[in-house]
């Protein structure tokens, strides 16, 4: 599974809340199907398999109902914010932007029918108590290096306000807090927003999301491998200077 690309992994899934079959089952059947779920399914009934429990799709929408807003087809922050409380979680856990993630949510604290259904089929929980033993499942995804930037990734347009292209200076300080909290943490990051604050408060873009991301990745903690006349936005030459003055004044303290 972990050698599946995410659609390939949402094909699984889907195929298995359809048929309960097993997760090898599903990858057999898609693989001869060349990864069509309807002919998948063909070639799991033709070859008389059986599978287990099948996903309750009833039981997904009326719990889509629970939440659901009564003036809108949407659940929106009231109903999340019910969610949470009877998940045990608060609404600033970063469960909850995986979770979203898993919807295909396209904004903060809104998810529509369709996102919420297939959400849930997704992630194979059909009721409140599957969604809550869900849970430390969905957080040690994040220990994963290419799912956490599936999710870092995602968290740019689902924290984004309507309309915009950027991500407000706020949001973006937050949302990286998140991120880069916990067994994610990077030694950085409190500087970073510091750095922000100080000579860039104003919008992130998308490649500023994208290349501090990168930037965690690439560059070693002391700076010895940041190339100044590399591709790096001069954002990232700003920062580098900005901690090695820092890093100086501490020293020479």
């Amino acid at each position: 599974m972990n050698r599946l690309n995410r659609q390939q992994k949402d094909k699984v899934t889907q195929f298995r809340s359809i048929t309960g079959a097993s997760d090898k089952q599903a990858l057999d059947c898609l693989k001869q199907a060349g990864w069509s779920v309807e002919m998948g399914i063909e070639v799991f009934f033709s070859l008389g398999m059986q599978g287990g429990s099948v996903m309750d799709t009833r039981a997904i929408e009326q719990l889509y109902l629970k939440y659901k807003d009564p003036q809108q087809d949407m659940i929106l922050a009231e109903g999340i914010s019910r969610l949470c409380d009877d998940l045990g979680v608060e609404p600033t856990d970063i469960v909850l932007l995986v979770i979203s993630f898993h919807m295909g949510a396209n904004i903060m604290c809104e998810y529509s029918r369709d996102e919420w259904v297939s959400g849930m089929t997704r992630m194979a929980t059909d009721s409140l108590d599957k969604l809550r033993a869900k849970l430390p499942e969905l957080r040690a995804e994040l220990r994963d290096p290419a799912r956490f930037q599936e999710v870092y990734s995602f968290a740019f347009g689902w924290a984004r306000e309507k309309g915009q292209k950027c991500l407000q200076i706020e949001t973006a300080l937050a949302m990286w807090q998140l991120l880069y909290a916990d067994d994610r943490h990077w030694q950085y990051i409190d500087d970073w927003c510091e750095f922000l604050q100080a000579h860039h408060n104003r919008a992130i873009s998308k490649d500023t999301w994208v290349q501090l991301f990168q930037f965690t990745r690439l560059i070693k903690p002391d700076f010895s491998n940041f190339d100044e006349a590399g591709a790096w936005p001069y954002l990232m030459d700003e920062f580098v200077d900005f901690m090695k003055k820092k890093n100086n004044m501490a020293v020479d303290s």
